[in-house]
């Protein structure tokens, strides 16, 4: 085995298995048809909702919770915001109430702007009621410091995500769920959005560069080089909805060693391969292969 077969046998493994994939499926229409039955006085199991977050975006693992925005009627934004105290909140709940319906066994609780589904498989769903609006942004429900409404735009930076994937062979996805592994590897706090802003800055200025899972790992070293060189800020903009994503953590000098354990890997590399698949491993886990 070589370089191509080390990242191909990598990035099949952090994906999500097909049968986990089809379980999500029957869960997120389940959950979308008791809404709508409740909500909009329909059966449909795919209307009036999106999976939005890493796995709208397709850049999840297999550690990534399923997020997913379900409309609801704008009548009821109206309704809620004349509570007089947090409406958000108590739409909250009652999103989650109407969710027992079908999902009385499975812990779910409120949290801040979600509802959270946990399955005893480990599959958690985090569910944002919201409201479309006009532009194709929604209207979702904060409820912390007394409740608002703050707008988001994910159908924008799908699309963005999804161009520029298309236009570099795959590798920008594929970037996105190998730094997730670096992220969690390393003790990181960095959300999922953040990294695929970053990533995809990185693919857009210099993709190109990149034809194949033989040269991932010179995509891996310069990616780490690339964010341990960015500039000190406290946010990022997000690809498509232009949204700010605040930087949580330093994650620069992680950065900068990771750069040097890949330069490493890659210098031993035809001579050493186990030593230069440790040095993989010490960056991006154990689901890189041995």
């Amino acid at each position: 085995m070589g370089v191509a077969d080390w990242f191909q046998t990598f990035c099949n493994e952090i994906k999500l298995s097909n049968e986990k994939v089809e379980i999500i499926r029957r869960r997120y229409r389940a959950i979308t048809e008791e809404l709508n039955r409740t909500y909009w006085n329909s059966t449909s199991n795919v209307l009036n909702s999106i999976y939005v977050g890493s796995y709208g975006r397709r850049t999840d693992t297999r550690t990534s919770d399923v997020d997913i925005i379900v409309s609801l009627p704008f009548e009821m934004l109206e309704r809620f915001d004349g509570h007089l105290q947090n409406g958000q909140s108590a739409l909250l709940q009652a999103v989650k109430n109407t969710m027992l319906n079908v999902h009385s066994t499975t812990r779910m609780k409120g949290d801040g702007q979600v509802v959270v589904v946990e399955y005893s498989d480990g599959i958690s769903f985090d569910v944002v009621p919201a409201f479309l609006r006009d532009d194709g942004g929604y209207y979702h429900v904060d409820t912390h410091n007394g409740g608002r409404w703050k707008v988001t735009y994910p159908k924008h930076e799908i699309d963005a995500i999804n161009e520029m994937n298309n236009l570099n062979n795959g590798n920008l996805k594929r970037l996105c769920r190998m730094a997730r592994m670096w992220k969690d590897n390393w003790n990181i706090d960095m959300g999922g959005l953040l990294i695929d802003t970053f990533a995809y800055r990185f693919i857009r200025d210099r993709g190109d560069r990149y034809t194949s899972y033989a040269s991932y790992d010179l995509m891996s070293r310069d990616f780490f080089k690339y964010l341990s060189k960015l500039p000190n800020t406290q946010y990022a903009l997000a690809p498509g909805s232009r949204s700010r994503v605040y930087i949580r953590d330093d994650f620069k000098e992680s950065a900068h060693e990771c750069y040097e354990l890949a330069d490493e890997a890659i210098s031993v590399g035809e001579n050493a391969p186990s030593a230069a698949k440790l040095k993989w491993r010490e960056i991006y886990g154990s689901k890189f292969p041995r």
